[in-house]
């Protein structure tokens, strides 16, 4: 299988690989006569002044390559998988699994469930340890792949073997002792099940989980997502404003323990609880840097404070065009975030008299109407509620709306196609504050 993820699939211009005459299609064989099992192995090995590379040419000609260089020096090549083997599956059924509450008919990498330890290294991804073996623990602690991000869930052993729906999940918390041991730092994640894991379950959780502070650098907890499509699945209930509260209750309560004995308040509660339980979010000190960004831990409370600076800056600056309105925008966005956008478009427009914005909240009609944040709205649900309403000379779409690179939405809708549906043109918002007041002054000013 692995003679498919060492394709070269690009020589750098100008590096050792070029001036070997290494093209794009040849697969690398081994290096020093060692097989390579995946991109870190490369990586390791090419780091010698001296190495011997085998490469086969797409005719089946195999060259012995030999490289004097300096250590650490890159051969220039890069792969048509980046991380030269195949991503290992999850063999979890994890009753909260979002992968298992998609609707069918989608495109077949949405289906696709890892649990890979290089891909957390490399991409941030939550593993459970249970599809990690010894060998894989090895070539963390050799290789120093720090951080690693791990989806806790629950302490109680017995409890993560029933989330998880594998009988070795309780088992395989022990490989976080191991980590620590090798000093490898960490970040956690839980999903939080009403009824399972919250409560005195979610008291221990955390209290176990400081015993690994310092290397242990961060626990999110975050609502479990609940689609519409969940027939035949473990009946789970979303939560109300009460629970929401008693989860910030209990978490804050940590905090201020954690920040008096280390210096850091450790566990957080995503966005999600405090929007639900109508409190307001934490200061920005509170997030500890926000290491939890990418769970929606600190990413409103960051946006809003972004978009401050940059209104005060833009004040000293430059100030606001005070000119009369040269048409209205638009701008679409989860329910989640929703007020928060439009209390910023509203301090937008008091500022700047020539801006008019329009906000819309969309609601998720494809995956199911508790799913409110923009990274899950699919084309055809903004087409079908933008479709008749006023938007002026340009929308705004946040770029989570797409897939990472690519002009595609979750349900494979095009942005083009929406930009022709919809007859007006699209602008992608990059997910800052900043981003957000240059996007809507330069949507007027055109």
């Amino acid at each position: 299988m692995r003679e498919k993820t060492h394709i070269v699939k690009r020589v750098l211009p100008g590096s050792i690989a070029e001036e070997l005459e290494i093209e794009a299609g040849d697969r690398l064989v081994s290096i020093d006569d060692a097989e390579i099992e995946d991109i870190f192995d490369y990586q390791f090995m090419i780091q010698d002044t001296y190495v011997e590379l085998v490469l086969e040419k797409p005719d089946g000609e195999q060259w012995l390559l030999e490289v004097e260089k300096d250590y650490d020096e890159d051969l220039g090549l890069e792969f048509e998988n980046g991380l030269m083997d195949e991503y290992r599956h999850c063999r979890n059924k994890c009753v909260f699994c979002f992968i298992d509450q998609m609707p069918p008919g989608m495109r077949d990498t949405l289906y696709f469930k890892d649990d890979d330890s290089r891909l957390s290294f490399l991409q941030g991804n939550y593993v459970t340890l249970t599809n990690m073996s010894e060998h894989d623990v090895d070539r963390i602690c050799r290789y120093r792949l720090s951080p690693i991000n791990i989806s806790f869930h629950a302490m109680n052993p017995e409890l993560r073997c029933k989330m998880l729906n594998n009988r070795f999940a309780g088992e395989a918390l022990k490989k976080v002792d191991r980590l620590m041991e090798a000093d490898i730092h960490m970040n956690g994640q839980i999903v939080l099940c009403k009824g399972l894991n919250d409560g005195k379950e979610l008291e221990y959780s955390i209290t176990r989980l400081m015993e690994y502070i310092p290397n242990l650098e961060s626990v999110s907890v975050v609502p479990v997502g609940l689609t519409k499509y969940r027939e035949g699945l473990y009946p789970l209930e979303p939560f109300g404003k009460e629970e929401a509260e008693a989860v910030i209750n209990l978490i804050e309560g940590f905090q201020r323990e954690c920040y008096g004995k280390y210096g850091t308040h450790f566990v957080h509660a995503s966005d999600e609880w405090y929007i639900l339980a109508e409190r307001e979010l934490p200061e920005a000190e509170r997030y500890d840097g926000y290491l939890q960004l990418e769970n929606g831990v600190g990413m409103l409370r960051l946006l809003t404070d972004e978009f401050e600076e940059k209104m005060e800056e833009q004040v000293k600056k430059d100030g606001f065009p005070n000119t009369a309105p040269k048409g209205e925008i638009a701008m679409a966005t989860g329910k989640l975030a929703y007020p928060y956008i439009q209390r910023m478009a509203e301090r937008l427009m008091e500022a700047c008299p020539g801006v008019k914005l329009m906000v819309y909240p969309i609601t998720n009609f494809f995956f199911g109407e508790m799913i409110t944040v923009s990274g899950l709205i699919t084309g055809q649900d903004l087409l079908a509620q933008l479709q008749d309403k006023p938007l002026g000379r340009c929308l705004l779409l946040p770029e989570n709306i797409l897939r990472s690179g690519e002009d595609v939405f979750l349900d494979d809708y095009r942005l083009p196609e929406l930009e022709k549906a919809l007859q007006v043109p699209i602008n992608i918002v990059k997910s800052s504050g900043n981003d957000f007041v240059d996007s809507v002054l330069a949507a007027v000013s055109r």
